[in-house]
């Protein structure tokens, strides 16, 4: 390998009260628009967006880390809270494009859940609170639900190479949904 090769180690700073990376390389922002399609009630998304500004949903804070085979990509995750006609705002879930590789998320603050899936149609939901970390183990979509009254914020770890399959959660969904109904989370089937 020569040293034009080498990727040059760094450091970075996060602004743990804000949730968010300082300087990143790309900042990703998801607005409710740009959710259509993941939300039960997709008119109610509608009405949302028309009436609400096409507010905040989430965004994530990424470094430039090289796509490849030994590589880690970090992320810090920075999900809002809020519902669509009781469904808990949502990531909109993705595979893994290398379909074994795993991803971890440390939640740094706020509450909620990790919906998990298989092709095969197995469904897991683990809880996010500020210093659990979740195991998203290969072959398992993932998507982050925000149950609390605060910004759901993670750091988000994972392999060079993994890259995103968004399509396949777009046609499919996942089986499972979360409610926030007077206060209480209630998940239920799709």
């Amino acid at each position: 390998m020569s040293e034009q090769e080498i990727f040059q180690p760094f450091g970075v700073d996060f602004d743990l009260a804000a949730g968010a990376m300082e300087e990143p390389d790309v900042h990703i922002v998801r607005k409710a628009s740009s959710m259509r399609g993941h939300y039960q009630d997709s008119s109610a998304l509608e009405e949302l967006i028309r009436s609400g500004d096409d507010p905040l949903h989430y965004e994530v804070f990424e470094k430039n880390i090289p796509e490849q085979y030994g590589h880690l990509r970090i992320a810090v995750s920075k999900l809002q809270p809020g519902t669509v006609a009781g469904e808990c705002f949502m990531t909109k879930g993705h595979y893994h494009e290398v379909e074994a590789t795993a991803e971890i998320y440390l939640c740094l603050r706020g509450e909620g859940l990790m919906v998990m899936k298989t092709a095969s149609g197995q469904c897991e939901l683990q809880r996010m609170a500020p210093g659990r970390l979740v195991y998203v183990p290969p072959y398992w979509a993932h998507r982050s639900v925000n149950c609390g009254t605060e910004a759901l914020i993670s750091l988000c770890i994972y392999p060079g190479e993994a890259g995103h399959n968004y399509g396949d959660i777009e046609k499919q969904g996942f089986p499972k949904r979360v409610y926030k109904q007077n206060g209480e989370v209630r998940i239920l089937p799709s």
